[in-house]
């Protein structure tokens, strides 16, 4: 005699339930751009310009959403329920990605950036406070390429890990509406 396991609706495995595993994946991908984002500029000591911090919101979007996400479609909630987080995420993900093309091409000099990081430098006040506030503070230059591997900055690894978050979102809200 052996025992063979059934699947409960309380516990639904991830290989069938394409919504659950395409939200875990997103959760997982970008908790660890995250993590690598933190770890270049705590351990590795790049700064990162302000478009590098705008490009950090989607991730801390995805990961809860990419999770409440998950929790639903383990507790088999409504198709319709995981379809618009799993389009959620992706538009998050390509407007990053978006962003992040943006932010290559003032790095390569195709546009230029914004002036809170890449213009000229303006208002420098009077001359006797001048150097403390230049010893105090220090700009990261948005259209300055602070670390390079293969050719890309760390912007065009964004674009390139956003847009692979948003296909797997995408593809995950496809099987699910294709899903019976």
């Amino acid at each position: 005699m052996t025992a063979q396991t059934v699947p409960t609706s309380s516990t639904v495995p991830t290989a069938s339930n394409p919504g659950l595993s395409a939200a875990l994946a997103v959760a997982v991908v970008a908790a660890a751009t995250l993590a690598g984002a933190w770890f270049f500029q705590l351990v590795l000591d790049i700064r990162p310009c302000p478009l590098c911090l705008e490009q950090r919101y989607a991730y801390y979007l995805a990961v809860p959403l990419a999770l409440l996400v998950a929790i639903a479609a383990a507790k088999n909630a409504p198709r319709g329920v995981l379809i618009a987080g799993l389009a959620l995420l992706a538009l998050a993900a390509l407007c990053n990605a978006w962003l992040g093309g943006y932010h290559a091409g003032v790095e390569w000099g195709f546009w230029p950036g914004p002036t809170d990081c890449s213009g000229p430098v303006a208002d420098l006040g009077n001359a006797g406070s001048l150097l403390e506030r230049l010893s105090t503070v220090k700009v990261i230059r948005c259209d300055e390429v602070q670390w390079r591997f293969l050719g890309l900055s760390l912007a065009g690894y964004n674009v390139l890990i956003s847009l692979g978050m948003a296909a797997i979102a995408a593809r995950g809200a496809g099987k699910t509406l294709a899903r019976r």
